[in-house]
């Protein structure tokens, strides 16, 4: 049986406490309620909530100051905010101070009952992530492949499969959407973990340099030469070589890349004979190789000796849903190397994060994470905190994108979106109304404003 959820109410109203109790005690909460912030608190430092509803108008200690002094005490409490004052202002105010999610009063009851099942969908969703990255940790050793997007689950199923063979892999993806973590992981988990990976960018290495790194030189073979030298396949002997940017790599090498792969050895430049290797092959690029392949810029035979275990790596625009469990994530490291002290990105700033379509992927992502903790004079990375290209594309950039997107799930989201905005306005803000316009349940139509973040203005 799974265990029941620890919900805190405090609120004045006696009645509302009482109202709250009975509603909540039947959907399955273990209810405490306090009159006011103090006696909260002293429920809060006794014992552990999931949950805390509180109000912000109260006798002794109010809302706000509940939120400042619960902050040093409560680590795991999702903290929901109640008013019948509210205004945006005090919405966000409630936020940065730590608040999950601010409620307008007087609600009904599916609102909050909606509001609490999402913050427990957010709770879910961490936990999982925690032993997402655990389990990934201890199974590959390398932490920052992260997701719970069906694309990144089926990958890291992918890299099970693929990881204990000898067989080559060819990665694919967009700049920025992870290659090289990818290629480590499938590293980690194969035989040849406790061996060599050897990670080579083919094209940072100069022309005339590639061969000789790649296969080794004979002493005094070419001007400069003054000794013996391994090359980076007899370095990576046993283990893994991994070979970004494959699709660099000059014409005249690709013959001896394939005779390497072919035959199990390499011939340093200047020597008559051949020295036996053994070697993994993960290699990467960005380009279409088989248009490389069409064009003559790449050797079809080549192609399919790296090509046996295909895996590719999605954009991150069509796999938004990862977006906040990398900010997480980013925030996470970015704490510990900095000495920072970031708690979250607010709902405004990830409103914002999941409107952008992010062309850098996740390296973009990541750099603009961490210069928003730097820069940002608070303890949460706030909307005023992005950049401006991420900020201002909903309003100036998403019409441009959206004539080159083809992912039917991002257009869904634009168009969802813009389609809510659409009813909310011709209704004048009445969601009711708004929810048979769109023909989604009222509780369907909550669900999606609070996701989209979205706001009705007269």
């Amino acid at each position: 049986m799974a265990q029941r959820k620890r919900l805190l109410v405090i609120d004045d109203e006696e009645n509302l406490r009482h109202l709250l109790h009975s509603m909540l005690e039947k959907e399955g909460y273990e209810v405490c309620l306090a009159a006011d912030g103090q006696a909260g608190l002293d429920l809060v430092e006794q014992q552990d909530f999931d949950i805390i509803l509180c109000d912000l108008r109260m006798p002794r200690m109010d809302g706000i100051e509940f939120l400042k002094q619960a902050a040093g005490r409560t680590s795991t409490a999702t903290i929901i905010t109640m008013s019948a004052y509210g205004t945006m202002d005090l919405a966000l105010e409630t936020m940065q101070l730590g608040a999950y999610d601010f409620i307008s009063k007087p609600f009904k009851p599916t609102e909050i009952l909606l509001v609490l099942k999402k913050a427990e969908e957010r709770e879910r969703l961490k936990k999982e992530n925690l032993q997402l990255r655990s389990q990934l940790k201890q199974l590959y050793g390398f932490e920052n492949l992260i997701g719970k997007s069906p694309q990144m689950q089926g990958i890291c199923d992918l890299i099970e499969k693929v990881a204990p063979f000898k067989s080559s892999v060819l990665i694919t993806g967009e700049s920025g959407t992870g290659k090289e973590l990818v290629a480590r992981a499938v590293h980690e988990i194969s035989p040849r973990k406790n061996r060599t990976f050897l990670a080579i960018n083919c094209g940072a290495i100069p022309e005339t340099l590639l061969e000789s790194e790649l296969f080794g030189h004979k002493k005094g073979s070419f001007t400069g030469a003054i000794q013996d030298r391994k090359g980076f396949f007899e370095e990576a002997d046993g283990g893994t070589l991994f070979l970004d940017e494959i699709g660099d790599i000059p014409l005249n090498l690709q013959v001896k890349l394939v005779r390497a792969l072919q035959e199990g050895e390499v011939r340093r430049v200047g020597e008559e004979r051949s020295i036996a290797v053994d070697v993994r092959i993960i290699a990467a690029t960005a380009k279409n190789l088989l248009a490389e392949v069409e064009r003559g810029s790449f050797r079809e035979d080549l192609y399919y000796r790296l090509n046996v275990l295909p895996i590719h790596l999605p954009p991150l625009r069509e796999r938004l849903e990862d977006v906040p469990l990398l900010v997480e994530h980013f925030i996470a490291k970015y704490n510990t190397s900095h000495g920072l002290a970031c708690k979250a990105a607010t709902p405004a700033a990830m409103k914002l994060l999941l409107a952008y379509p992010w062309p850098g992927n996740i390296r973009e992502l990541e750099n603009m994470v961490e210069r928003a903790m730097i820069l940002s004079e608070k303890d949460r990375i706030d909307a005023d905190a992005i950049p401006e290209p991420v900020a201002q594309f909903q309003q100036q950039g998403r019409k441009r994108f959206t004539d080159d997107i083809f992912s039917i799930k991002v257009m869904s989201r634009i168009i969802e979106e813009q389609l809510i905005g659409k009813a909310l306005k011709h209704t004048r803000g009445n969601k009711s109304q708004a929810a048979k316009l769109l023909e989604l349940s009222y509780p369907s139509l909550l669900s999606k404003i609070a996701e989209y973040g979205i706001e009705h203005k007269e």
